[in-house]
């Protein structure tokens, strides 16, 4: 894992998130640069902000680290949602994952 990765996801997820660096620096308590920072390569985060800009995007350290496998975010999304769900709602998602698999196939 090279440095530019991390400023690469970075990057990614602010703009997934629709902010721009000035407002994610000054959400996190930051001064307005402290983003353009991290993305330009001048600096990194600490461990201790990096687990604060997990937070702010709403992913864990792997789901960081798992951004470069295509819809990972949405995937693990999904591992969370079914974890609330009843066994008859679960039938239904694997129903409906083995229909569009289906489809997919065909196409």
């Amino acid at each position: 894992m090279d440095e530019g990765f991390i400023r690469r996801r970075i990057t990614q997820l602010r703009l997934e998130k629709g902010v721009s660096e000035y407002r994610m620096s000054t959400d996190l308590g930051h001064s307005k640069g402290y983003i353009q920072s991290i993305t330009s390569g001048r600096a990194l985060p600490s461990m201790t902000e990096f687990l604060y800009l997990c937070d702010y995007f709403g992913v864990t350290p792997g789901e960081f680290f798992a951004g470069e496998a295509p819809h990972s975010l949405v995937r693990a999304r999904i591992s969370r949602g079914l974890g609330d769900l009843e066994e008859e709602d679960l039938a239904l998602v694997a129903a409906l994952v083995e229909k569009l698999g289906a489809r997919r196939a065909e196409g």
